[in-house]
């Protein structure tokens, strides 16, 4: 932080000021950013200063922390690979009839599942900032603190692009077939992508909320729950029982069903689940901005 920050006058016409933060993990100091003249325009370079140093910051510590980098690229594969691999005698049972075989199938959920993860990940992520202190320092220092999580959102999203790529070549390295066309993979990202935009702002809730690391149980039980509650190793036609009626009524449900089609080139039910992920969208939007309250009102 600034040794004298009683010296800058932030809220003097025209003033310039350069925060810096020192992050604890890595003992080192990362400019977050750059106060201009208060004019709209200098309101949005503000803004966008915080949401580059938060994202930049984030983004650093996964690529040269192996012991975060390494979990959130394998375990997708492994599981991929497990359900591909492992069930793939699944598609001759009567009344499976995906087209594209069962290593398309389990591809889909696997993507979806690590879109999911890949954002209560950067939810975990938030919670250890603020229990080693950082997350208030940053919350002081950051001239927008909307930038804050919009930092970490974006940082979320690469995390999980870089994920994605990796299990594709993985997965077409299996010989996965693909029916779709360049519009309907295209979608089938997007929604991905939703889904990975969802786990992040449940997970940020939860996180400035409470502030610990105690929290990540919370943040990553309901995730689960909802991605396995739902026809994951054969179609919904195949359930029974109770998990039936569950998977019915599991928004993931839908998710995966339209991302199958996507893959398949046959699509169904596309508007109901690309409208079903953008209200949840909206709701654990308004959800983490009052986590950020939470946290300022926290002090």
């Amino acid at each position: 932080m600034c040794p004298q920050p009683h010296h800058h006058r932030l809220g003097h016409e025209g003033a310039r000021a350069r925060l810096w933060l020192r992050d604890p993990d890595r003992d080192r100091v990362a400019r977050c950013c750059e106060l201009g003249p208060r004019t709209q325009d200098g309101a949005h370079m503000r803004l966008r200063g915080v949401i580059a140093g938060v994202a930049w910051r984030m983004l650093k510590n996964v690529v040269t922390t192996p012991s975060i980098l390494l979990p959130s690229l394998l375990f997708p594969l492994l599981f991929f690979v497990a359900f591909a691999g492992g069930l793939s005698q699944v598609q001759n049972v009567p009344g499976f009839d995906y087209p594209n075989g069962y290593t398309a199938f389990q591809f889909v959920f696997v993507l979806l599942q690590a879109a999911a993860f890949g954002g209560v990940f950067t939810g975990f992520a938030i919670a250890r900032d603020f229990e080693g202190g950082f997350g208030r320092r940053l919350m002081l220092a950051s001239p927008n603190r909307l930038g804050i999580v919009l930092g970490y959102g974006v940082a979320a999203v690469f995390r999980w692009v870089i994920t994605a790529m990796l299990l594709t070549v993985v997965a077409l390295a299996f010989g996965m077939q693909v029916g779709g066309g360049p519009v309907d993979l295209v979608a089938l990202y997007t929604l991905a992508l939703i889904i990975n935009v969802c786990g992040f702002l449940w997970s940020a809730g939860i996180a400035m909320r409470i502030r610990t690391m105690q929290a990540a149980p919370l943040m990553q039980m309901p995730v689960f729950l909802l991605l396995f509650l739902a026809p994951v190793y054969v179609p919904l036609s195949l359930l029974g029982g109770t998990l039936h009626a569950v998977a019915r009524f599991n928004p993931v449900t839908y998710a995966l069903g339209t991302g199958r089609g996507l893959l398949a080139g046959d699509a169904t039910q596309v508007g109901l689940s690309f409208g079903l992920a953008l209200v949840l969208v909206v709701v654990f939007s308004v959800w983490a901005l009052r986590g950020l309250r939470s946290a300022e009102a926290a002090g």
